[in-house]
């Protein structure tokens, strides 16, 4: 079975975290330091603060902006779901923005109409590593005074008009996640950077229990939070996996390419598409299905050819916590739609050109054959 994802370790990630394991810190020592420093000059932000997952980087995101509770944010059902149940978590209101059928990004000409005086967020998502176009989307956060969230969870070494996807140059923040089928991997983590220095100390804080620190031993808890640190063993290995961003990167686009190559023209399906402001780090290679009646079937003979095929995603009012909410089906119907047709066809930087061909081969086996 070829997944839709995995990571790439090899010896010198193996010796990185067997150094911290005999070091005198395994956690909350000088390597979590080290790492966010690394990362900030790698995505060009001033800050970074390094989490124990994506998840727990987008909850201390909204967290640390202190807004009141019901104030609204908008963002896209086709994510997965933490983007979301991080804001419902701390009290804001999810507000959902329809994407674009071939990029599968929010349709930033269609905020405007979305925003009323209890809108504070705008929360666009990087999908499948295709940026949104952020100079447009942050032209409108500034005329209405909305903070920018960027979950660049999948767009880690993307680029937006040149520039870093996580240069926060039209953004407050930006959220990496660093699971195992993401671009680096720390096993589990995440990380926001950011270019302003008093969310950069909230975060530290929302980071650990709340605490401020003083002098000696004393502390002060100044708001409710969790432990969400990360090891030092965590972030040994992602400098390591860091160090070989660029080659990560360029795999991936190279096994997409070779994709687009062969599947450029055919009867059955589209593929990504590449806008000329973006530089895609093609975390996901989604293919949408011309028919969505077949959806199901091909997804399973994939499956059956050994192809770890995955699905992304399942449009997230869908989810039951949010249809008790008083979201209902049809609320985006160019989402449904994008979701009705998705498949994730495998893309990682281990896979060889072999690979990659089996996965060309088997994909026409399918469609012809059904």
């Amino acid at each position: 079975m070829i997944p839709y994802g995995k990571q790439l370790i090899d010896e010198e990630d193996i010796k990185a975290v067997v150094e911290v394991l005999r070091s005198d810190f395994i956690t909350q020592g000088p390597k979590v330091e080290e790492f966010e420093d690394l990362l900030s000059q790698v995505v060009g932000a001033k800050y970074v603060v390094a989490f124990n997952s994506g998840t727990s980087a987008l909850y201390c995101a909204y967290r640390v902006l202190g807004l009141l509770e019901g104030s609204e944010f908008i963002t896209t059902p086709i994510t997965f779901v933490a983007t979301i149940s991080s804001g419902v978590l701390v009290g804001l209101k999810p507000i959902f923005c329809d994407v674009e059928e071939d990029t599968g990004n929010l349709r930033v000409d269609l905020l405007e109409s979305l925003i009323t005086e209890k809108t504070k967020v705008i929360t666009p998502v990087h999908y499948g590593g295709h940026p949104v176009d952020m100079a447009r989307l942050w032209e409108i956060a500034v005329r209405h005074n909305l903070y920018v969230i960027e979950d660049a969870c999948h767009a880690l070494g993307s680029l937006y008009r040149g520039e870093r996807i996580g240069s926060c140059r039209f953004s407050h923040m930006a959220v990496f996640s660093f699971h195992p089928v993401k671009h680096i991997t720390t096993g589990e983590g995440g990380a926001i950077a950011t270019n302003d220095e008093a969310i950069y100390k909230e975060l530290l804080k929302c980071r650990n229990h709340g605490i401020k620190r003083g002098n000696h031993w004393y502390y002060d808890v100044e708001f409710p939070s969790f432990n969400f640190r990360i090891t030092d063993i965590q972030c040994a290995l992602g400098m390591s996996q860091l160090r070989k961003l660029s080659w990560f990167v360029s795999r991936r686009r190279e096994i997409a390419e070779r994709y687009n190559k062969a599947f450029r023209g055919n009867l059955y399906f589209d593929i990504p598409i590449e806008r000329d402001y973006a530089f895609n780090s093609y975390h996901l290679y989604p293919i949408r299905l011309k028919d969505k009646k077949r959806r199901k079937k091909v997804f399973i003979a994939l499956r059956e050819k050994g192809l770890g095929v995955q699905v992304h995603y399942i449009p997230a009012y869908w989810h039951s916590y949010l249809a008790k909410m008083g979201y209902r089906r049809g609320l985006c119907p160019a989402s449904e739609d994008f979701y009705e047709r998705v498949i994730s066809i495998p893309i990682y930087p281990g896979m060889t050109d072999r690979d990659a061909d089996f996965v060309i081969s088997k994909v026409f086996e399918v469609f012809e054959s059904l």
